[in-house]
């Protein structure tokens, strides 16, 4: 990795999980169009984020990511962008409250467009098809015709990230994101829970201190950062054609930046040493994270380190593990151990979601809430017993009533499914399985954060 890096120099590395394209010259048309366009975010929003992640780092602060699976361009609209920004802003209230954290808010959209697959074919019946792989590449209808990958996805999810760009921009600081509409939207949502009497004392904490703070003169109508908030954008970095003609100079650093989002990510199926998504990811200043599975040894993570964050730069590198309920303290403590002892800075995340796909008896793919959860308590208790800060959630989510997860406070089961599973890829939490995880998740870093933990205890339950 000792070579002079460039945005393109990783088309000379081998890829994973890269479409073929059948048009060369309408894919570089394409590329060639989008270096033309605006950015989608800036560098120095991408720099403050990288400062408040090394917060989280440092222990002084908690990562909250989730969203989208995987956008689509037919289910794009402003209620659904409403509805989810709405559901991560309860969250991380209860975090910020019930943890005694501030709260990083990132959210998987504005992006979220491209999927890594295990197979790249499916067959139903007789039929064997290119496998989808995202709106981005091409479309969910199982013909030989919607299957072939088209570069002009590409421009269709660039308008569609700026438009809902434009929308967060608008909610994150118009005054929808106020304190007290999303305390209001909480006591609906303790009210209508089937264990509203374990929310409700938050839910009226919350209540007296927004009293208190107006019976001093505190209005959220007139601070701003009572009814402002940062939320920044994140998506797997999976197309690198499309990332390259969205990377830039910055006029004032001098550095370049992927502009297609705030922090991107490497999946656990294209983290390869010496392949191409290393590569474009050493070069690019963004924050940057990297998903890390059971097959990931510590050797071989303290070597991604090296290549990723040479300078140690804090809030630079999250690693995001997603190990499966069943394989946290199995893998885990050998990783952190191995960071630990190389002295490297990082925030760690849980992404509970992908480890714990499973099919149900009538076909779906779920992910059972109690395994969702089991992996959350785990990977709490095990940084407890390592001694190190559990530093972030990673969660696959929607702001609407969706049945693809079974579980939960309201008991989703395999026979409801069918309802309303409207996910075109994998399994998400829907709002109220998200918010009832926040109230976990609230707790364990508060007893995090008091020492409380009791390992073998969190483990077991």
């Amino acid at each position: 990795m000792s070579e002079r890096w460039t945005p393109q120099s990783w088309r000379s590395r081998p890829i994973q999980q890269s479409p073929v394209y059948p048009d060369e010259k309408a894919l570089n048309d394409v590329e060639a169009t989008l270096a033309t366009f605006p950015p989608l975010v800036f560098a120095g929003e991408a720099r403050k984020l990288k400062r408040q992640l090394a917060k989280v780092a440092a222990g002084e602060a908690f990562l909250l990511q989730g969203g989208d699976c995987a956008e689509s361009f037919a289910e794009h609209g402003a209620d659904n962008i409403r509805d989810f920004f709405r559901v991560f802003l309860q969250m991380a209230v209860v975090l910020t409250f019930a943890g005694s954290s501030p709260v990083v808010k990132v959210g998987r959209i504005a992006g979220q467009f491209a999927k890594p697959r295990s197979a790249p074919t499916e067959k139903v019946g007789e039929i064997e098809l290119p496998v989808y792989r995202g709106d981005i590449v091409n479309g969910t209808e199982f013909t030989a015709e919607a299957r072939i990958p088209d570069p002009r996805r590409q421009l269709e999810a660039y308008r569609q990230s700026a438009a809902t760009l434009n929308l967060l921009r608008a909610f994150a600081t118009g005054g929808y994101a106020n304190l007290a509409h999303v305390h209001q939207w909480m006591l609906g949502f303790v009210k209508d829970s089937p264990q509203s009497s374990k929310y409700q004392a938050l839910a009226e904490r919350i209540t007296e201190t927004l009293d208190f703070m107006r019976a001093c003169g505190i209005d959220p109508e007139l601070h701003p950062e009572m009814r402002i908030t940062d939320f920044y954008t994140s998506h797997e970095a999976l197309l690198l054609g499309y990332e390259q003609a969205m990377t830039r100079i910055d006029s004032t650093s001098g550095d370049p930046y992927a502009t297609s989002g705030h922090f991107i990510w490497i999946g656990d199926r294209t983290r390869q040493l010496d392949h191409a998504h290393v590569e474009f990811f050493r070069g690019v200043k963004n924050p940057i994270g990297l998903k890390c599975g059971p097959s990931l040894k510590p050797d071989e993570l303290i070597k991604l380190i090296d290549i990723l964050n040479p300078e140690n730069e804090p809030g630079r590198l999250t690693l995001i593990a997603r190990f499966g309920h069943d394989k946290v303290e199995q893998h885990l403590p050998e990783l952190i151990r191995a960071v630990k002892r190389e002295g490297r800075s990082v925030v760690w995340s849980c992404d509970p979601m992908h480890g714990n796909t499973v099919k149900a008896m009538n076909g779906y793919k779920t992910r059972p809430f109690d395994q969702i959860t089991g992996e959350i308590k785990s990977f709490f208790a095990v940084h407890q017993a390592e001694g190190t800060y559990a530093g972030g959630l990673h969660l696959e989510m929607t702001g609407k009533n969706v049945t693809e997860c079974t579980g939960g406070a309201r008991a989703v089961s395999e026979a409801d499914l069918a309802d309303r599973y409207h996910t075109h890829c994998d399994p998400r939490l829907n709002a109220e399985q998200a918010i009832e995880v926040a109230f976990m998740v609230a707790d364990l870093v508060k007893k995090e954060r008091s020492g409380q933990i009791k390992p073998s205890i969190i483990a077991a339950e």
